[in-house]
């Protein structure tokens, strides 16, 4: 069976390469040794906050990769392999902060680093000897298909892109005028200006219909997106009731982190409401369609549910909103919510796009469900 921790440690890789590396501008050489912070002498200010960040931020990678080499038949060196892994991650990611003026090296940071790493593969360690991973592959067996690896990875990953805030709830995937003002930005200066693409009229915000099928379809994708690789129709049903509960309980924390406690709810107007009825109605009615035909209507959801986000722009008192969020605390550890929140949509088309194209996908025997 394929393991979904390689893409998952990949995953984590990447967050922790954007949350070393942050804001990635003003490179400049001290004229100093990168590893130089190896030998200096310890920080006289450190807070409770930034020791249990670097223990937490390598935890994940170091239970990732271990779980990985565990669940490859590595057992002997699994935890070996993961400390050494991550530490040099770590090792790498310092080094290269000696070149960036925002941020300060650290052997007290690369220590919790790897503290953390070993922390998180022991913990993949002890679920292995007690059996909690083989129970879960049994699990997946009877729950998902043998290929539900990317589906299961993009399922993980979703929880993940609802933290950062989203113009329409639960709507991702929204990157045209941003990409367009990004485009611009790089090529100022430059005759290669005069080819960007300039729309004949301003991108209009969404109408209330508009606004609840795209509410409507972004509680449906998940849920088509589960039922491509989930086996039987009752487990549909509990997956559908949890994802609708997700959806809704981490839109709230966004909420929360973006507008304050008190305004965790805000975001749950009638639109809204209407289209979350909308989702979960449909999804219900498609409990029952073969995989291949959902794998069908996944890739025809998100192609609306894209065309319509990316018709209407980004508010100016929610670019605010994004502004703010981006420069507060969460600064260091935005950076795959927010990627995930343009770019998850995208990876789900790709992965379908495979999926409908692969000779299993062909065969009726896995398109069937099962009672």
């Amino acid at each position: 069976m394929q393991t979904a921790s390689w893409p998952l440690a990949l995953a984590t890789v990447c967050l922790i390469v954007y949350a070393s590396l942050y804001p990635f501008a003003e490179w400049r050489n001290q004229g100093i040794s990168p590893l130089n912070f190896l030998t200096a002498p310890l920080p006289r200010y450190w807070t409770g906050f930034d020791v249990g960040v670097n223990l937490v931020g390598y935890a994940p990678l170091g239970f990732l990769l271990a779980l990985s080499a565990l669940r490859s038949g590595r057992v002997r060196w699994a935890v070996t392999v993961a400390v050494i892994s991550a530490g040099l991650l770590s090792l790498a990611m310092e080094t290269l902060q000696s070149y960036l003026p925002s941020r300060v090296p650290s052997n007290v940071d690369f220590a919790l680093n790897t503290a953390g790493a070993w922390l998180g593969a022991c913990s993949a360690w002890l679920l292995e000897k007690a059996g909690a991973i083989a129970r879960w592959s049994r699990f997946r067996a009877r729950w998902f298909v043998r290929d539900a690896r990317g589906a299961l990875v993009l399922l993980a990953l979703w929880p993940v892109a609802l933290l950062f805030p989203a113009s329409v709830p639960l709507g991702l995937g929204q990157v045209l005028e941003r990409l367009e003002y990004a485009l611009a930005d790089v090529l100022a200066d430059t005759p290669f200006l005069e080819w960007l693409p300039v729309r004949d009229i301003e991108l209009q915000p969404l109408v209330p219909g508009a606004e609840v099928i795209c509410v409507a379809l972004g509680a449906l994708i998940p849920c088509l997106l589960g039922y491509c690789v989930i086996r039987t129709l009752l487990q549909r049903v509990v997956f559908l009731v949890l994802v609708l509960a997700a959806g809704i309980v981490l839109t709230a924390l966004s909420a929360a982190l973006s507008y304050g406690p008190d305004h965790a709810w805000a975001w749950l107007d009638l639109p809204v409401r209407v289209g979350l009825t909308m989702g979960g109605v449909l999804a219900v009615l498609l409990l029952p369609v073969p995989r291949r035909a959902t794998a069908a209507l996944l890739l025809l959801a998100l192609s609306i549910h894209l065309s319509l986000l990316n018709q209407a722009p980004v508010g100016p008192y929610f670019a605010e909103t994004l502004q703010i969020w981006e420069q507060g605390r969460f600064v260091r550890f935005n950076g795959l919510a927010q990627w995930l929140g343009w770019l998850w949509p995208f990876a789900a088309v790709l992965y379908v796009l495979v999926r409908l194209s692969s000779r299993r996908a062909t065969d009726a025997g896995e398109s069937k469900i099962e009672p």
